[in-house]
């Protein structure tokens, strides 16, 4: 991702939402308010192939609709519209490329370039519960509904691209993506935080279901004790099946067992599996307590540092069964959080992902003195 002023993971959107936040809990505005009118000099993108709820109109809007004030009542009303038409627009290209029979590119349906994150707006927003619900049909239908790669059938949510987004000679068939960030773990994340708040389309459990046995399924054996998933698997992976054992990579929000398994829980919750509830909250546990997988973490940020795996196990120990450890470990995460900044000083970067913004806000989120609301972290799917 490129630093961008309408970038939530990069650019100023990221440090306007973090400024918006803090100004919400202690009524400062005047920090929030200068950072709107710096991110407003200059015109956010519409386009369909680059706006996203992480770049442009989207990362806009949802900076200033978290920041709850009525100075911005204004333009949220002309930037809902934006969204609006965007959703449109997107949802006529899935409809052009279902009819073709094509597998999805990643950014059609992740949560950082597709409509995964547009419906996390949707739904922090409220203002067009009519496309929310298009959103989330269309989830059900990617699935639920396979479509056929080489001949043989593979899941709605397999993308026709590579890892990194592109299509590329060394897949050519594609991949799987299981993260949060870019992979399945988005859409059913979303699929059931919806549930919870009582939006409910046809077949929507089915999913729900479906996307528990599927990730319970896929789930293998870690080295140090509990199970972690494969970030990303080929064609013939898929067809063999899961395999016996999987070597965890960093326990990350973005692509790691953490962001993975905090939806599966919130699969569980909305679909009453309490051992898919069970599942994830063993792996997240195990994670914990796996030297080598804590080593693994080298900075500090959201996307895939030390302060996103701490935002997962608050949100999942707010809603873990009774008795999980779960709750006991967001002090230690903190305090191994602010013991790692201690250590490697953060330098001043806009974003909510890779820069200081999204650092800087979730050790407010997690402070025992001065807390601030979690509700900004539905971006990151995890409220």
């Amino acid at each position: 991702m490129t630093a961008h002023a309408h970038h939530l993971g990069t650019g100023l959107a990221g440090t306007l939402l973090r400024r918006a936040v803090l100004a919400y809990s202690n009524g400062a505005w005047e920090e929030a308010h200068r950072t709107a009118r710096d991110v407003s000099t200059q015109p956010a993108t519409i386009h369909p192939d680059e706006a996203s709820l992480y770049c442009g109109a989207p990362a806009l809007a949802y900076a200033l609709h978290t920041a709850g004030h009525p100075a911005y009542h204004s333009a949220l009303e002309t930037l809902d519209e934006t969204v609006a038409g965007l959703v449109r627009a997107k949802l006529t290209a899935v409809r052009e490329r279902m009819a073709a029979s094509q597998p999805p590119r990643m950014r059609e349906y992740d949560l950082i370039s597709g409509l995964t994150g547009l419906g996390a707006y949707l739904l922090h927003r409220r203002t067009h519960p009519e496309l929310l619900e298009y959103v989330l049909r269309y989830i059900v239908r990617l699935l639920l509904q396979p479509v056929t790669v080489d001949g043989r059938a593979v899941p709605g949510w397999w993308t026709s691209d590579s890892p990194n987004g592109r299509p590329d000679h060394a897949w050519p068939y594609g991949h799987g993506n299981f993260g949060l960030a870019h992979g399945v773990a988005g859409p059913v994340a979303l699929l059931a935080l919806c549930a919870r708040a009582g939006f409910r389309v046809p077949r929507q459990q089915h999913a729900l279901v479906y996307a528990c046995r599927m990730l319970e399924q896929w789930s293998s054996f870690a080295p140090a004790g509990g199970t972690a998933w494969p970030e990303t698997i080929t064609a013939d992976r898929w067809h063999q099946g899961p395999p016996s054992a999987t070597c965890p990579g960093r326990p990350s929000w973005c692509y790691g067992t953490p962001g993975i398994a905090r939806a599966l829980q919130l699969a569980a919750l909305a679909c009453d599996r309490p051992s898919g509830r069970r599942h994830a909250e063993h792996a997240l546990t195990a994670c914990l307590t796996d030297p080598a997988q804590l080593g693994s973490l080298n900075d500090a940020t959201v996307c895939h540092g030390w302060a996103g795996l701490a935002l997962v196990v608050a949100a999942a120990a707010a809603d873990a069964a009774p008795g999980s450890p779960l709750p006991g470990q967001v002090p230690l995460l903190r305090d191994l959080l602010a013991a790692y900044l201690d250590e490697h000083p953060m330098t001043d970067t806009a974003g909510l992902l890779t820069g200081s913004d999204g650092t800087l806000l979730t050790l407010h989120t997690l402070s025992p003195t001065r807390r601030v609301s979690p509700t900004w972290t539905t971006c990151l799917l995890l409220n």
